[in-house]
């Protein structure tokens, strides 16, 4: 496979220093002629120079940048995952890994910079170089930082430049199961006959599963105690363990325990079910009407990256996820993939961001 090649952002270092030393010499050739003469004259005279070497400085540019876009890119591409490793952003973001090694002729390294609900990720990826080099696999939370948190640790809209839709996953609502529930009904009857009894855990305050957890208690008029976790990792491990009795996780990385017994997943909180998971209904075909949380994944760039780069970035991250290697590990993890154009992820931000900041105002969901 040929390695795709990107453009990189045009600099003045391509112009040799010789073209300036060029330009003060005659510069001062022009003063030295013509300080006999009027004023009017030396004017003419450096407004043509100028004009001459400005013109020569604008074919220098033109020249250099084809030569540098054929070498980006140069070193190895960083894909920070704002989360620690396990979670569903990590897999996804390692299952395209090789494939866009391939592509762009360099690795696509995974980074995981974990904390503070992702913030600290996403702001390092905020403040890095607008050169393509740094990208970041956004995710719910990158939509509701910037209500959660006061000051907000960064605007989605203006520190960021979409690149390319990863997918969706569906949000399922899983059990431990020593928790004495088969069904979502028989959950919330338990429930409310046993107020404040039952947790439910999350991987940080501000994601999916603590969103979701806000929603139940107000929409089923139920108490559940929520336990915030550094990551999905942890607890994945204490449900596993019987430490927490339920939790709201993304298919893809709860999928192998559910398949074996060890999770009983109660209710997908889609508008239709899951084809990994067809036996498990839906929220609304549980009772629970307008129940929707949409855990999704998308590539991000700095602001101010050149538009040539993010398009040839979007065409390669496109072209991994159609991929048919790609594109089986995705549907294995129940995970629907969904490319389209830069500016289709960009509405879909927006849209994001603004829905859950009226969830969030109405429900007083603050930072812990």
């Amino acid at each position: 496979m040929r390695p795709s090649r990107l453009p990189a952002t045009r600099t003045h270092s391509a112009i040799p220093r010789r073209w300036f030393a060029a330009v003060g010499t005659a510069l001062t050739s022009k003063l030295t002629a013509t300080l006999s003469t009027p004023l009017t004259t030396i004017t003419t005279a450096l407004t043509a120079t100028l004009a001459t070497t400005l013109t020569g400085a604008a074919l220098a540019l033109s020249a250099a940048a084809p030569a540098a876009a054929a070498d980006f890119p140069a070193r190895p591409i960083t894909l920070v995952v704002p989360f620690p490793a396990g979670g569903t952003p990590d897999i996804l973001a390692r299952i395209l890994s090789e494939n866009l090694g391939k592509r762009l002729g360099q690795p696509l390294i995974v980074e995981n910079r974990a904390g503070a609900g992702g913030n600290i990720g996403a702001q390092a990826v905020a403040r890095a170089a607008p050169d393509g080099y740094t990208l970041l696999m956004c995710a719910f939370g990158c939509t509701v930082a910037p209500s959660l948190y006061q000051p907000a640790p960064y605007d989605i809209v203006k520190d960021f430049a979409p690149v390319a839709m990863v997918g969706t996953v569906p949000s399922v609502l899983v059990v431990n199961p020593k928790v004495p529930a088969n069904t979502l009904p028989e959950l919330l009857a338990y429930a409310r006959a046993n107020p404040g009894k039952l947790n439910s855990a999350s991987s940080g305050v501000g994601g999916s599963a603590h969103l979701a957890t806000e929603l139940l208690k107000q929409r089923a008029g139920i108490d559940l105690a929520h336990i915030p976790y550094k990551g999905a990792g942890q607890v994945a491990a204490d449900l596993l363990g019987g430490q927490v009795d339920m939790y709201f996780d993304n298919l893809p990385a709860s999928l192998a325990n559910i398949r074996a017994g060890k999770l009983r997943a109660l209710a997908v909180a889609s508008s239709k079910r899951a084809p990994a998971i067809p036996d498990v209904p839906t929220f609304a075909e549980s009772g629970v009407p307008d129940f929707l949380i949409t855990p999704w994944f998308g590539i991000m760039a700095p602001a101010r990256t050149p538009d040539a780069t993010l398009t040839a970035l979007h065409d390669a991250f496109t072209d991994a996820l159609a991929a048919p290697d790609v594109a089986a590990k995705m549907r294995e993890l129940g995970v629907e993939t969904a490319a389209g154009s830069r500016q289709m992820l960009g509405d879909f931000v927006l849209a994001e961001t603004a829905r859950w900041k009226d969830v969030i105002q109405a429900n007083h969901i603050k930072a812990e």
